[in-house]
């Protein structure tokens, strides 16, 4: 089992992945009314970003993107970093600025968002060589509080609302469940991220880590876009 999981890490997470956008994209017209619109427009965004972001395996001598060899974006850190660990945190920022009711919990989560990314900017600029070789685990840790900062305002406005009786047929519920879970999940691991870089030696890395690493990515991805796909399947929007 292990080692399916590890020979098909990419496929298996481009297909869950893939498979959310898709259900969306098929069930698209059942809420082109609501803010879940802007959510399958997200999961279509990362399914082709994900996608575009394993250009560097076409990066060797003989092969389609050979040119790149020996260039800043050889490897995909860059593209990773602006995609995901920023352009993710901003959409998520807006979503829920969307869908809160709170003034003062909109307010937060918006100079929160628009300061993350300004700081991200200058850090980039500062770090510019670097952004380029690696992985930046400050933004990462910022982007995750501005995560957590939008679940918990959203389960507390549950909490003390009508809404808590029903709350299982919320699809904001189970999109703020999922996407808590995988930041929980996930946020250790990235001050690690930097160990299994290109540029160690391959005799150096530790591959029991890495190991260790895509086995939890695999099943935090598989949960959250199986979350995505159920919760759009099942939460119809007259029940949100």
């Amino acid at each position: 089992m292990q080692e399916f999981l590890l020979e098909n890490y990419s496929l298996l997470t481009h297909f869950v992945e893939a498979m959310s956008a898709l259900t969306g994209l098929l069930l698209f017209k059942n809420y082109k009314n609501t803010e879940v619109k802007y959510f399958i427009y997200f999961l279509a965004y990362l399914t082709i970003f994900d996608f575009l972001s394993g250009y560097t395996r076409l990066v060797y001598h003989d092969n389609f993107f050979y040119f790149l060899i020996g260039t800043l974006i050889q490897k995909n850190y860059w593209f990773s970093t602006l995609y995901w660990k920023i352009g993710a945190i901003m959409f998520f920022a807006f979503y829920y600025r969307k869908i809160l009711k709170t003034e003062s919990f909109i307010a937060i989560v918006k100079y929160a968002s628009y300061s993350f990314l300004i700081f991200s900017v200058i850090y980039i600029l500062l770090h510019w060589e670097a952004f380029f070789n690696s992985f930046f685990p400050i933004i990462s840790i910022l982007g995750a509080i501005i995560v957590f900062l939008c679940t918990v305002f959203y389960f507390i406005e549950i909490l003390f609302s009508d809404k808590i009786l029903a709350f299982y047929k919320s699809i904001n519920f189970y999109i703020s469940a999922a996407i808590f879970i995988w930041w929980l999940i996930i946020t250790p691991i990235v001050f690690y991220d930097n160990y299994t870089a290109y540029e160690v030696d391959v005799y150096d890395r530790d591959w029991d880590y890495i190991k260790l690493r895509r086995i939890i990515y695999i099943f935090a991805n598989i949960i959250m876009y199986s979350t995505f796909t159920f919760a759009l399947i099942w939460c119809k929007p007259e029940n949100d």
